[in-house]
């Protein structure tokens, strides 16, 4: 226990002193949101990665998929490299940096408004953002704290509390260049730590050849012989395929992942980003989900009230067993990868709601004219002003998902499943297609904000009659139909408007 209390408390202080480290570019909005667009590829690359993988993954996905798939779960943190981290840098990362610079975009919902020439959209996606981050946040919440419960015994509720004031200080002192540094330290931990936990509970299996084999004996639920959970493609390849599109093309529509793009420095910085975090998911999501496929050897789970079983606790179930030291690392793997996870979130959420929302400044297309300015000192008060806004929300985002995260309605994994369904069905195809296509109109991207948003909730209401996950996956697939549909039948925007906003192309 001394050995957990030391390590932790050496967290939480390096963490705090980075935010204190990085007050000074705070002061202005572009600082505090985006660290001054000066944010160099390894600290962007593991502020996405770190970003990506939090407690939802380590605890919630790999424990729930890990039992329902065997070692063929293996596949999302795969799909998760490849398609969630790699091809999402090469498709977005050199676009997203040139086009939100060229029309000076701090946050997914000002893209839209200013990609597409309507307020509306700006304000209503800064609304969708708000509303489905907080089901994604105490999701969160709750898996870092059910570990955090299993390694010091400290109940539930009071490490929920603690991570949230955490979260509140570090994130409010240094805005988004403190939660990148910390994002770079807590990494360097998440891959130490993974490798590490994965190699220790191998060995109390008997090592990696036995506890395969171990998998290979079990019976596949519903199945008639052994050995589902040790093959390649596992007993439900189809429901298999769903979640990998869920937690790997979902990043695409993330405000808080894409957001990384918008700080990066320069395109050469964004091709070592590319390799870095790559290689940064293929350890971290593939060690997690692989860690998860041996859940079944730890025994059944305990059930919920409900009578189904809770999945949320297989992964500390395995780690309670191992040396105290390795719990004690594990914890600070968790912590790390969600302590990031948290930072980008409420930041993500505090600064679309004060810039798309509360401030909605009148901008100027690219190449237009401004019509009149305000004063130096006006325009510092003003930035200022927007900054303590954020901050506030920082707080208020913070509670609302709390109060979740204190009395959660699911498991983790249907939370991030709701979460992400509604904000990538909803942002995914008008984000991705304004980048290349220019036959993009107005009205195609209220069509998939009505589709993304509208199936998720309908499924949600009704009781979740498809599985959140696949309802999610579908929801992000069929945005890129209804985009294209709609834009055939529906009116273009001024072609000489469009085109300012694509000269960045020929530079």
């Amino acid at each position: 226990m001394f050995i957990k209390i030391v390590l932790t408390i050496i967290f939480v202080a390096v963490m705090i002193a980075v935010g204190l480290y990085s007050r000074k570019q705070a002061a202005s909005v572009d600082g505090f949101v985006l660290g001054g667009r000066t944010v160099g590829p390894w600290l962007t690359a593991f502020a996405y990665g770190t970003s990506y993988f939090s407690a939802v993954v380590f605890v919630g996905y790999a424990g729930q998929f890990g039992w329902k798939y065997g070692l063929s779960s293996t596949w999302i943190g795969v799909g998760n490299a490849v398609v969630g981290s790699l091809l999402a840098w090469i498709v977005l990362g050199r676009r997203t940096k040139l086009m939100t610079q060229h029309i000076e975009s701090r946050t997914m919902p000002d893209f839209f408004g200013t990609r597409y020439q309507s307020q509306g959209l700006r304000v209503v996606a800064s609304i969708i953002a708000f509303v489905f981050l907080i089901p994604y946040t105490a999701g969160v919440y709750k898996g870092i704290s059910t570990l955090f419960e299993m390694g010091f015994g400290v109940p539930y509720e009071y490490c929920v509390i603690l991570m949230a004031i955490l979260t509140a200080v570090y994130v409010i002192l240094g805005g988004y260049k403190a939660t990148a540094m910390n994002d770079f330290i807590q990494g360097v931990i998440m891959l130490f730590g993974i490798i590490t936990v994965i190699a220790a509970v191998l060995s109390s299996q008997g090592g990696l050849s036995a506890a395969v084999e171990k998998m290979a004996s079990l019976p596949a639920d519903n199945a008639a012989t052994n050995g589902g959970f040790a093959t390649l493609w596992g007993p439900d390849p189809w429901n298999l395929l769903g979640v990998v599109v869920l937690t790997s093309l979902g990043t695409w529509g993330l405000p808080q992942m894409v957001g990384k793009f918008y700080s990066i420095t320069d395109e050469s910085a964004i091709r070592r980003g590319t390799i870095i975090s790559t290689v940064f998911a293929f350890i971290v999501a593939g060690g997690c989900y692989f860690l998860g496929g041996f859940g079944r050897l730890f025994g059944t789970p305990p059930m919920l009230p409900n009578g189904r079983l809770d999945f949320d606790s297989i992964i500390p179930s395995m780690l309670a067993t191992l040396p105290d030291f390795i719990i004690a690392l594990t914890v600070l793997l968790v912590l790390s990868a969600s302590m990031s996870t948290l930072a980008s979130l409420v930041l993500t959420s505090s600064s679309t709601m004060t810039l798309d929302l509360i401030y909605r400044d009148k901008k100027s297309l690219p190449g237009e004219v401004e019509e009149g300015t305000i004063d130096d000192v006006v325009a510092e008060r003003v930035e200022h002003r927007k900054v303590v806004v954020m901050r506030v929300l920082i707080v208020f985002f913070i509670a609302i998902s709390l109060l979740i995260a204190l009395n959660p309605p699911t498991f983790i994994a249907q939370l991030m499943g709701i979460s992400w369904g509604a904000l990538a069905g909803a942002f995914l195809a008008p984000f991705v297609l304004g980048l290349y296509w220019r036959g993009v109109t107005t009205a195609s991207v209220w069509a998939c904000f009505v589709w993304g948003v509208g199936l998720t909730v309908v499924n949600m209401l009704l009781g979740n009659p498809m599985n959140p996950i696949n309802c999610g996956a579908i929801a992000m697939v069929g945005g890129f139909v209804v985009v294209w549909l709609a834009s055939l039948f529906t009116p273009k925007l001024k072609r000489e408007d469009v085109d300012r906003m694509f000269v960045f192309g020929k530079n």
